[in-house]
């Protein structure tokens, strides 16, 4: 029983890869620097109302043997090419935004040269042999070490701060109110715990893992393995947003838009506060987040495009092909913007969550239609909590754009 409960996880902990990277690393610990406490209300909220729409990813697939792309052709041709322009659009901006976060905490953790777009290459080299090699079932496998590595040195920071720390910390709940912290809001939510399109992705990766085992994967155990995923991105979200509590809160540091610069204030900030043997510790936690973000990012993005355009009938658009158009975006873009991190996150993660309520009601149109069987549709409390949770994404992305139009 015990084997195969762990050969049937796989998508949900490439899913947590996925999630667990600049949404935690960044915008959760900024979360925590600027506001302590006070957005823990923020992470627990946008992992209820998203779980949802992320989970009928995986169940879709488990229940019919096909993605959400299939399913949204069959819904009509249109809401596929939706996805595929969001994503087409989205897809450069979010590898580059990920490559160079991971870039400039190699820079630091490795040394050997200090310019983040030499970094980025080499990063990226690696990860193409990676998947060029040991392809889904090697990603599989390494990913769960990933997030076992992750999951220990978060932990041993989370415990390290603790042990330092000597000031009492308000647990008071903040709603942000002026345009900058609306701004900041929303980008917090928007990739936290993940862009609702990574259900897409999930989807894929649930497919692929049928067929790399000889035993069926159910409905129910896809789920199991789902929220092992999603709860380790709660979890690990709160431990980084008590890291910048811990040693940021009332610091008066500000962060650098620079990725390298970002990355060497981060790391000595929490050397400074943590003392110099945390400094390894800190590295290796951050880096290995951003790592397992930046490799199943740039895995996922060209197996969505290369399907959508399967579905269309244009097979000469492969996996690879989609790798190679993404390698080079990517590559202009960390060329021209280098200097500009933070802008790149957050333009990146405010498009997500403005497109989040798209998917939301794409993912729920299709686990509720006829093409999903009646036995694997979401029971009545789980559509009680869609139809919330898609409210939820609307309001506060017409909250944000009436914001944004009233202070320009």
């Amino acid at each position: 029983m015990k084997k195969s409960i762990l050969n049937v996880l796989g998508p949900g902990l490439l899913f947590a890869g996925a999630a667990i990277g600049v949404s935690h690393l960044v915008q959760a610990t900024r979360a925590g620097a600027d506001y302590g406490l006070g957005l823990l209300w923020a992470i627990i909220v946008v992992h209820l109302f998203k779980y949802p729409f992320f989970r009928f990813g995986p169940q879709y697939a488990s229940a019919t043997g096909e993605s959400l792309l299939d399913g949204y052709k069959k819904l009509g041709k249109p809401y596929l090419i939706l996805y595929m322009v969001v994503n087409f659009v989205t897809m450069f901006t979010i590898q580059a935004a990920v490559t160079i976060v991971t870039a400039g905490l190699a820079s630091q953790l490795f040394g050997i040269t200090h310019n983040l777009v030499y970094w980025s290459y080499i990063l990226l080299i690696v990860i193409i042999i990676i998947l060029l090699f040991g392809k889904y079932s090697f990603l599989d496998k390494f990913i769960k070490y990933i997030i076992l590595f992750l999951t220990i040195s978060t932990l041993l920071a989370v415990s390290i701060a603790f042990l330092k720390n000597e000031s009492n910390y308000s647990f008071q709940q903040i709603l942000p109110k002026n345009a900058l912290e609306i701004s900041f809001l929303i980008a917090f939510l928007g990739w936290m715990p993940a862009p609702l399109d990574i259900s897409i992705w999930h989807s894929l990766w649930s497919v692929e893992k049928s067929k790399t085992t000889s035993e069926k994967i159910t409905v129910k155990k896809s789920i199991f393995d789902f929220n092992v995923g999603y709860l380790g991105t709660l979890f690990l979200g709160i431990c980084f947003i008590l890291l910048g509590t811990l040693v940021m809160f009332n610091t008066g540091e500000t962060f650098s838009s620079s990725g390298g610069k970002f990355a060497i204030q981060l790391i000595d900030l929490y050397t400074k506060n943590l003392g110099n043997y945390s400094k390894i510790i800190i590295g290796i936690a951050a880096f290995t987040t951003m790592f397992s973000t930046t490799i199943t990012t740039l895995d996922a993005s060209p197996r969505a495009m290369s399907k959508s355009a399967e579905l269309f009938g244009f097979k000469k658009f492969n996996y690879w092909f989609w790798i190679l158009f993404l390698l080079i975006g990517t590559c202009i873009i960390l060329t021209f913007f280098k200097s500009s991190m933070l802008t790149l996150v957050k333009i990146a993660t405010i498009f997500s969550f403005l497109t989040a309520p798209i998917f939301a009601f794409l993912n729920f149109k299709l686990i509720t239609s006829s093409h999903t069987p009646k036995t694997s549709q979401p029971n009545l409390f789980l559509k009680i909590v869609s139809i919330l949770g898609f409210i939820f994404l609307l309001s506060f992305s017409l909250w944000y754009l009436k914001t944004f139009i009233t202070s320009y």
